[in-house]
């Protein structure tokens, strides 16, 4: 490993939080915000199409602008959720973003009334047919929206109403430290130890998370379900019959795509997560696993880390092989400052791609400690990247993809890097942790969303009945992970509290279902692609990097109509999980091969 990471810059959005460019930025905003308004509000109906046209492009100029400096507010508190100046400038930045909003929340209210004869001429102009994929999703919104008043008091009440929730649930879970040996260490670094070899540092480090996140589950109970009532509310008066379907709309997704997505996993989790954890524990001489001995590195594990150089040398040879030009943007990345490496105390844990805006280009954050998984997580976040890069020109109101075709990229992206280091590796012992690693990472990205999935369900139904104490909540908790788990793993009282410090849970209800949706999408992909040669393996690429350029500018079946495949059949979803229940009849054949196990079911 190298003494140091590489830190990002984020110059090029702004020199500092002081930098009068924000100052004339934000004047800015306001100054053309308000003069749209005086211009056109309660008027696009008049809109000829060349107007309507301009109007959109003043519009995406302002939201632009307005990114950039949230952006930057959001970036400076990623890197340091500890002090009190970013978050002041980030909480400043969203209460400037709820009132430029609010101002021009007219602009989509009166695009999505516009009578549909009306909307069909004018988009027979080439000026206004460029934003049809923008204006499609807008109107698609027509029959949920409420009156122009109520819209703009939503807006204007948000910094002190939802998004104040999520600022103390993200200033919370910063300002948590875990004991653990004498010593107070943050979440990013006590999830590190719960990988670690010593299986004693493992059970440490658990029940260290499970009694800090036990002692705020009242507070954190508190959040979950102010969240859950606030969207309640939302949902009921837009006419939304179910929780899940308003983030299904923001999708672009139908209800019934995703329960059968749902549905399917759900199903197959016996053949996926039930049998692969027993397989895991009879590898690792036990009956039953603990559940934080889950992520626990396997027998013959490769130990070795790998120093940043080596990351960037194999993340983009893999990128490279498959398109030299992807290869290209990804090491923009590396040479221009735009990764936050380090782990360092109150920066946000995980790992993200931030797309900022398409005037400036992405920051990567992530924590990295040189292990196999770290490797992956940077290509993860690498095909994001690239993705955010490739669709950028489509401007900033439709560069933006859904979160159904938002893992794409970094999915594949990471399948890329791991099929190159498993076709490599001639050792068995570090071929078969290889796979193992990636089935756990595909398991925990495909099956464990949907067991979260399952869980918000479960949740917000039992919500609209009532608020639900940090036990019931723990109940339902506990009874959608033993499904989705196993019987070979043990889950006892201490996990009951782990429920509280999943991010998205409040950030975006039900938006872990897409990493699920991306999986499987990939999965499907790349058996595509691994089986085509030739002119039909050149056409793949092209139509994929073409797939990463359209943004937010395709549905999902348009989207996946190039490579022959269609979500809405039920057979899709059986392609993705097939894939991986093949990785797991693999995993197996070779260790019972070499003597290390029976089957997974000790037979």
């Amino acid at each position: 490993m190298p003494d140091t990471l590489p830190s990002w810059s984020l110059a090029d959005l702004y020199s500092s939080a002081s930098d009068d460019n924000m100052t004339r930025d934000m004047a800015d905003c306001r100054d053309r915000a308000s003069a749209l308004a005086s211009t056109w509000k309660s008027r696009l109906h008049e809109a000829d199409a060349a107007s309507l046209a301009g109007v959109i492009e003043d519009y995406q100029a302002i939201s632009e602008t307005l990114g950039r400096l949230s952006s930057f507010a959001d970036l400076a508190f990623a890197a340091d959720m500890s002090e009190a100046e970013t978050g002041r400038m980030a909480q400043s930045m969203r209460e400037l973003e709820s009132e430029i909003s609010a101002q021009l929340v007219f602009v989509e209210l009166e695009i999505a009334r516009i009578d549909d004869d009306h909307m069909d001429a004018l988009m027979q102009s080439d000026a206004l047919a460029s934003w049809s994929p923008w204006l499609r999703i807008v109107r698609a919104w027509r029959k949920h929206q409420l009156s122009d008043e109520l819209e703009t008091m939503l807006i204007e009440r948000s910094p002190s109403g939802r998004a104040a929730w999520v600022r103390l649930f993200d200033e919370t879970a910063a300002s948590l430290r875990f004991p653990i040996d004498g010593q107070d260490v943050a979440e990013s670094e006590i999830m590190d130890m719960m990988t670690d070899p010593d299986p004693e540092v493992r059970r440490k480090a658990g029940l260290s998370r499970s009694e800090v996140l036990d002692k705020n589950s009242r507070l954190m109970a508190l959040i979950l379900n102010t969240i859950a009532k606030d969207k309640s509310v939302d949902d009921r008066w837009r006419g939304f019959s179910r929780p899940v379907s308003a983030r299904n709309l923001a999708n672009d997704v139908e209800d019934e795509v995703v329960d059968a997505l749902a549905h399917s996993v759900t199903s197959r989790m016996p053949d996926l997560t039930h049998r692969y954890y027993a397989l895991k524990a009879s590898w690792m001489g036990v009956d039953k696993l603990n559940w934080w001995d889950r992520n626990a590195p396997l027998p013959g594990e490769d130990p070795r880390q790998f120093s940043w150089d080596e990351a960037r040398k194999m993340v983009l040879t893999a990128f490279d092989e498959f398109d030299p030009g992807m290869a290209e943007v990804a090491g923009w990345f590396f040479d221009r400052n735009w990764i936050d490496a380090p782990h360092r105390p109150g920066k946000a844990s995980g790992a993200f791609s931030h797309p900022t805006v398409p005037s400036a280009h992405p920051y990567i954050l992530m924590n990295y400690s040189g292990k196999v998984n770290d490797v992956m997580t940077l290509a993860h976040e690498l095909g994001h990247g690239v993705h955010q890069v490739l669709a950028g020109p489509k401007g900033h109101l439709m560069s933006s993809t859904p979160l159904t075709l938002a893992e794409t990229a970094s999915v594949f992206g990471e399948m890329l890097v791991f099929r190159r280091l498993l076709d490599s590796t001639t050792d068995p012992v570090q071929r078969r942790a290889l796979l193992a690693g990636k089935i756990e990472d595909m398991l925990n990205t495909v099956v464990r969303q949907i067991g979260f999935h399952n869980f918000e369900e479960r949740f917000h139904d039992a919500r609209q009945k009532g608020e639900q104490t940090p036990d019931a909540i723990a109940d339902i908790w506990m009874e959608t992970q033993a499904d989705a788990l196993g019987p070979a793993i043990r889950i006892d009282e201490t996990y009951r509290p782990i429920w509280g410090f999943i991010p998205h849970f409040v950030h975006v209800p039900f938006y872990v279902y897409a990493y699920a949706f991306g999986d499987c999408l990939v999965n499907a992909l790349w058996q595509v692609y691994s089986t085509a040669e030739g002119d039909a393996r050149k056409d793949f690429v092209l139509n994929y990097l073409d797939l990463l350029r359209a943004g937010g500018t395709r549905r999902h079946d348009e989207a996946l109509a190039p490579f022959g495949l269609d979500a809405r059949d039920a057979s899709f979803w059986s392609l993705g999980l097939d894939m991986l229940s093949g990785m797991i009849d693999e995993l197996e054949a070779e260790l019972v091969q070499a003597g290390l196990v029976e089957t997974a079911h000790g037979e």
